[in-house]
């Protein structure tokens, strides 16, 4: 059994997000930092969050990350397996960018890789709220036409 999570994020950036929010959201998509120039080279634990591509090992799919500037704004979509010791990081990140996001609401989701419902990461007027789903009850949800 592993401790991977799927960790996936989708959001828009606010304007006015500053260049220290951006840079360190890009040393977290990118694989190799050795050679980056920023202040963060100096943490030696530093993981890059949203740095893995291709194949994902166990949530089947792809694993990706992209930073986009758009004509006023930045958009951000990732899709990653996490290691469960790594969580505390992701959710300092998911804080970031909740404080950072251009509009509330769902900024991403976090699922356990063998469970079928995630908890949901919400934005709300800056704040991250972490979301817990739970499975319909067969016996009283309603099924749609």
């Amino acid at each position: 059994m592993s401790d991977l999570y799927a960790v996936d994020l989708a959001l828009d950036l606010s304007p006015t997000a500053p260049d220290a929010v951006l840079a360190h959201l890009r040393r977290h998509l990118e694989a190799d930092t050795a050679d980056d120039d920023s202040d963060e080279v100096d943490w030696p634990d530093f993981v890059p969050l949203l740095a893995d591509r291709g194949p994902a090992w166990r949530i089947g799919g792809l694993l990706t990350g992209e930073l986009v500037q758009g004509a006023d704004h930045w958009s951000l979509t990732a899709r990653q397996e996490i290691h469960a010791e790594l969580l505390p990081d992701l959710f300092a990140l998911a804080e970031m960018l909740a404080f950072n996001a251009r509009t509330d609401g769902v900024i991403g989701q976090v699922r356990f890789y063998e469970d079928e419902v995630p908890e949901l990461l919400v934005s709300r007027s800056g704040t991250l709220v972490k979301m817990p789903l739970r499975a319909a009850d067969p016996k009283t949800s309603r099924h749609l036409p």
